[in-house]
C-alpha cells in the first residue's frame, strides 16, 4: 500500500509519517497491494483531526475520520475503523459472490486473507415506501428540515433523476446526484 501525507495547519515530519505508516502497516494485509492511502492531518484549535481515505483498485473508497486531542490516538482509532470497514466489506462481498459471478470476480481481485476475522451481518429492521415528488434541491432541504430528518430523497425537477439532500456535520447541506 502506498501512503500520501498532507498536513493542514500542521507540518508532517518524516519521523511522524514513519510512525503513522507503521500503524497503517498493521492492517495493510487487508488491502490489495496497489491500494493508496491518503492521510490528512489537521490541527484545529485544540483538536487533532485525522482523515484517512483508502482507494481500492476497483474504484471503491474506504474512509475513516477521527477527531481527538492527540494525533496518535486519532490515528489508532482511524486504523481500527478502517479495519472494521474492510472486514465488513469483504464479508459482504463473500455473501454476494455466492449469488453472482461479478461479485466473485471483485472479491478475487481484492486478494484478501480469510483467517481471523469474524463476519458481521447486516440487519435491516424496517423498510419504507413513499412517493418521490419532483422539486428542486432548496425545496427538498426545506422539506427535510420540516420533517426533522438528516437526509431527504426527491426527484430533481430539472434533471428528472432521483437525488438526495443531507445535513452535514458543519450545519450546511449536501446534495448527492447519482451517476447511472
Amino acid at each position: 500500500m502506498r501512503y500520501t501525507f498532507v498536513g493542514k495547519n500542521f507540518e508532517v515530519t518524516d519521523n511522524f509519517s514513519a510512525k503513522i505508516s507503521a500503524k497503517l502497516n498493521r492492517i495493510a494485509k487487508l488491502f490489495p497491494a496497489d491500494s493508496e492511502a491518503n492521510v490528512v492531518l489537521s490541527e484545529i484549535k485544540l483538536d487533532k483531526k485525522v482523515d484517512i481515505t483508502v482507494s481500492l483498485p476497483n474504484k471503491r473508497i474506504i474512509k475513516a475520520e477521527v477527531k481527538s486531542n492527540d494525533f496518535m490516538a486519532s490515528v489508532d482509532e482511524a486504523v481500527d475503523i478502517l479495519e472494521r470497514q474492510m472486514v465488513k466489506y469483504k464479508n459482504k462481498l463473500r455473501g454476494k459472490a455466492k449469488k453472482s459471478p461479478a461479485f466473485a470476480n471483485e472479491l478475487s481481485e481484492l486478494a484478501l486473507p480469510d483467517e481471523g476475522y469474524a463476519e458481521d451481518s447486516i440487519n435491516i429492521v424496517k423498510s419504507k415506501r413513499f412517493f418521490v415528488k419532483p422539486m428542486d434541491a432548496e425545496e427538498a432541504c426545506m422539506e427535510m428540515d420540516m420533517m426533522g430528518h438528516n437526509f431527504f430523497v426527491f426527484r430533481n425537477s430539472q434533471s428528472d433523476e432521483i437525488n438526495i439532500v443531507y445535513k452535514r456535520k458543519d450545519g450546511a447541506y449536501g446534495l448527492i446526484e447519482p451517476e447511472m
